[in-house]
């Protein structure tokens, strides 16, 4: 540690003597998967003497504040996302629409604002629908990066599952041009007049292709090679830094603690910033007792709970995942990106229970590598879970999570913002 503290000190007194400070914007709209890997990178540019301004959904401005660190809030809070609503409550088509020109509208007035005096902005998620409009305008260089492989357009993977429009797991296949095409066309149909319409208003030429326009011809892949690797290595354009990991040095609770020493290493269960299928709470809780288990029950956004007031589970709030998934014998999750690489870090099996966009991914990643299972499409029961917690209990599976974590890296934020550097002095 003293000496990447050392190392960190001369990069900064290089950085002044180069004339290479920056200002950048680090942007994104989505849950807490989305926005803790740009606080790692930003943590990371703060430390290598950059200076560093956050864009993301005011449901975290209060902790990134905490870290010392500028941030604009962008759009509505998205917390109440993760409650379960009838589908009654679903917005129709033209309530989608409508909140579709907003948050377009939004997006250019916000970032427009946040992005002054910047040289380079950061997107990350493919709704970045202002942010290369702006840089192109400010004339300052623009980076998409994806947290997973499925994001960027590639013959060999389909697109992600986007709830929004429908979609569906799609079937297997050697060859996924088409589904991108069309992929390419929806993203047209449903961003391009109101990208357009607000480019104008910059005078800014039309965009013909939106999706290329928002991924960029050279992204940036911010997932671990191993865990989520690109399809096809010999593509230059695509440059994977390793997943952005923010090091987490909290304390578990004193009742956490408790509750883990009282026993035998209990199963977790969170599904994060999502909705979680109905009675998910029950049924983790019976399958893990049919095992002989105990539990610990995230709360997340979706507000769950215990069943019941039996000793052997514990529900719990926000937590250092790094910490804790290093003393439970299982974790069964939705899926995201950071959860998924947490528990492969920490060398524990998982249940993966997908539900949106790449969660599907990363369920058959886990499976793939030996480390898990992604549960079957439909709605979980008992059984189903019983029978997945019963395979990857086995000893033979916590060994294959074991030794896979340790080839998960954990310095791709450092690697993305000596990049960002380095494009900052060619750009200078």
């Amino acid at each position: 540690m003293f000496l990447y503290r050392i190392g960190a000190y001369y990069d900064v007194f290089n950085n002044f003597k180069r004339g290479i400070m920056m200002r950048l914007l680090l942007s994104t709209i989505g849950s807490r998967g989305d926005v803790q890997p740009l606080v790692a990178l930003a943590l990371q540019l703060k430390t290598l003497g950059q200076e560093v301004h956050l864009c993301v959904p005011p449901d975290f401005c209060d902790w990134i504040e905490r870290l010392s660190l500028p941030v604009t809030p962008i759009g509505p809070e998205l917390r109440s996302t993760g409650k379960a609503r009838p589908v009654a409550a679903l917005p129709t088509p033209e309530q989608r629409r409508q909140m579709m020109a907003s948050t377009v509208a939004t997006q250019f007035e916000t970032i427009t604002a946040a992005a002054q005096g910047c040289d380079i902005i950061v997107g990350a998620t493919a709704l970045q629908i202002a942010a290369p409009s702006i840089a192109e305008k400010m004339g300052i260089p623009y980076v998409f990066a994806a947290y997973c492989p499925i994001v960027l357009p590639s013959p060999h993977h389909a697109p992600p599952v986007l709830t929004m429009r429908g979609d569906a797991p799609a079937p297997a296949t050697a060859d996924y041009r088409e589904l991108w095409a069309q992929d390419a066309r929806s993203w047209n149909d449903m961003w391009g007049p109101l990208l357009n319409a607000q480019r104008a208003s910059l005078d800014l030429s039309p965009v013909g292709d939106v999706r290329s326009h928002i991924l960029t011809d050279q992204p940036w892949l911010a997932a671990d090679s191993t865990l989520g690797p690109w399809p096809d290595p010999a593509d230059q354009a695509v440059f994977q830094t390793g997943a952005w990991i923010l090091p987490d040095a909290r304390p578990l609770s004193p009742e956490l603690e408790a509750f883990l020493d009282a026993g035998e290493p209990p199963v977790y269960f969170g599904f994060g910033s999502i909705r979680a299928p109905q009675d998910l709470s029950q049924m983790t809780i019976t399958s893990a007792r049919a095992l002989g288990r105990r539990v610990i029950v995230s709360r997340g956004w979706a507000d769950l709970s215990l069943v019941d007031d039996e000793p052997d589970g514990l529900a719990i709030g926000e937590v250092n995942q790094q910490a804790l998934f290093k003393r439970v014998a299982a974790v069964v999750h939705h899926g995201g990106a950071g959860t998924t690489t947490a528990a492969a870090r920490a060398g524990v099996p998982q249940v993966i229970i997908p539900q949106m966009y790449d969660q599907h991914y990363w369920a058959g990643r886990v499976q793939h590598l030996g480390i898990g299972v992604a549960h079957a499409p439909g709605a979980p029961t008992t059984n189903s879970l019983t029978s997945a917690l019963e395979h990857i209990l086995q000893p033979t599976v916590t060994a294959r999570a074991q030794s896979i974590a340790a080839s998960v890296r954990s310095d791709g934020a450092q690697i993305a913002a000596q990049r960002l550097i380095g494009l900052h002095q060619q750009n200078a």
